[in-house]
């Protein structure tokens, strides 16, 4: 069994790895999917925190946040996808234009 500190370094790796993503890039489907892989590094502290102490609430709140990550690529890809129909095109930079 690995020590909670492998997976305490592995979450902070793919959490840092989406926040250069999230602030370097360009395309909102990779930005989109940057977001979702820190909110998976967090799942990933709180499940190495849960078992660690030996109870549930780290996987209780797992279960929240993947419904609302769930929830939020529902709506997240259903703006993209609105946005390219309007601009064709998903750059960050032509968000602006939508302003009146």
């Amino acid at each position: 069994m690995l020590a909670i500190e492998n997976y305490l370094i592995v979450s902070a790796i793919l959490f840092s790895i989406g926040t250069i993503g999230v602030l370097t890039k360009r395309n909102a489907i990779i930005i989109f999917m940057c977001v979702e892989m820190m909110l998976n590094a967090v799942n990933l502290t709180f499940i190495a925190f849960s078992r660690h102490l030996g109870n549930i609430d780290g996987q209780v709140f797992v279960f929240f946040v993947m419904t609302v990550a769930a929830a939020e690529a529902a709506v997240g890809l259903a703006l993209m996808i609105a946005f390219f129909k309007n601009r064709e095109s998903i750059d960050v930079e032509d968000v602006n234009l939508l302003k009146l």
